[in-house]
C-alpha cells in the first residue's frame, strides 16, 4: 500500500503512479534562494534509482499535490519543482501504470 501524494488517499502501488526528480542541467534553473531546480517526471516502470513519490495518474490528483506542494516534502525537496513533464503525461494520457 501507498499513499498519493494529492489525495493522501492509501492505494495499492498498482494503482498509482511513481513519480521522481530529475534535476535540471542549467544555470537559469536556480531559485533565488540558490538551490538547484528540479523536473519531476513520472517512472511508470517504478525502476529509477532514488526516492519517489506516488501520486494516482488523474489531474485532480496531480493538482491537488501542486496546491499543497507535495512534491518537494515527499522528494525531500528544497528547490523549485517543474511539473511540466509530469503535467503532460496526464494530461496527453501518457502516464500508464506498468508492474512489474
Amino acid at each position: 500500500m501507498r499513499t498519493c501524494v494529492g489525495c493522501r488517499q492509501r492505494a495499492a502501488a498498482s494503482e498509482l503512479l511513481r513519480v521522481i526528480a530529475v534535476a535540471i542541467d542549467s544555470d537559469q534553473a536556480r531559485s533565488s534562494a540558490g538551490s538547484a531546480a528540479v523536473r519531476i517526471v513520472p517512472d511508470p516502470r517504478r525502476r529509477a534509482p532514488g526516492r519517489g513519490a506516488h501520486l494516482h495518474p488523474t489531474s485532480a490528483c496531480l493538482a491537488l499535490a501542486e496546491r499543497r506542494r507535495a512534491f518537494g516534502r515527499a522528494l525531500r525537496l528544497t528547490g523549485v519543482c517543474d511539473i511540466s513533464a509530469l503535467s503532460e503525461a496526464i494530461h496527453g494520457g501518457k502516464a500508464r501504470l506498468s508492474g512489474s
